[in-house]
């Protein structure tokens, strides 16, 4: 079954294009678009999408706001944030809005179809351009409520374990995870799984905290 798509971009022009690029894909589906953020929420509300795609700047609501409306209707459509801007207060507000998925709007065409297909899964997707900005996130005082890190587990982690959680807090996606370790996307997915099990995290962003902490990524 195709993966329903919500796009909303108050650039006509970049939104048109984005249409045109992602029809091209057999698994993807367009069901809507719209140039502003409130039209968004009722879009996702009355058509429940799978994935919506949302600006950072449109008018009426903007992205972060809509993406904040739309994962709180619970209808399961995740978020997918496209942006120019990709310092930490931009990363960090999509992210506490629910965003599944954040992309600089400078990405591939690939990059964003590989994302949407990764999101619509369930798993987050966030884009190597914004490492530094996660660290950004962790690091400072003013955003030091968006998630908390839990005290380490009684039970260290294996060498392979710290070796998948260093990658996926270095911003390296599944696939680029599996052939760095040459193991498949399956397997580190169920590494990832089982590590937030084991450290009681449920989010990505209290993940790469974790491996910051505890000195398993270097920031140097």
């Amino acid at each position: 079954m195709a993966i329903r798509v919500l796009l909303a971009d108050d650039h006509k022009i970049f939104r048109e294009g984005l249409k045109n690029l992602l029809v091209q894909e057999s698994d993807l589906s367009i069901v809507a678009d719209t140039e502003d953020g409130a039209h968004a929420v009722e879009l996702a509300l009355s058509l429940t999408p799978d994935i919506a795609i949302l600006d950072i700047s449109m008018p009426k609501l903007n992205g972060i706001e809509a993406a904040r409306k739309i994962v709180a209707q619970g209808k399961g459509t995740r978020v997918v944030i496209l942006s120019m801007h990709m310092d930490k207060e931009y990363v960090a507000e999509a992210l506490k809005a629910g965003a599944q998925g954040v992309l600089a709007k400078t990405c591939s065409s690939r990059e964003l179809v590989d994302a949407i297909r990764q999101v619509a899964t369930g798993e987050p997707y966030l884009s190597s351009t914004i490492s530094s900005a996660l660290v950004g996130i962790i690091s400072s005082p003013r955003l030091e409520g968006l998630t908390s890190a839990p005290a380490r587990a009684d039970n260290k982690l294996s060498q392979r374990e710290n070796e998948v959680l260093r990658l996926i807090a270095e911003g390296h996606c599944t696939k680029e995870v599996a052939a760095l370790l040459s193991i498949s996307s399956k397997t580190v997915e169920t590494y990832r799984l089982n590590l937030m099990k084991k450290l009681q995290i449920t989010s990505v962003v209290s993940l790469v905290k974790y491996a910051i902490r505890e000195g398993v990524v270097d920031l140097s």
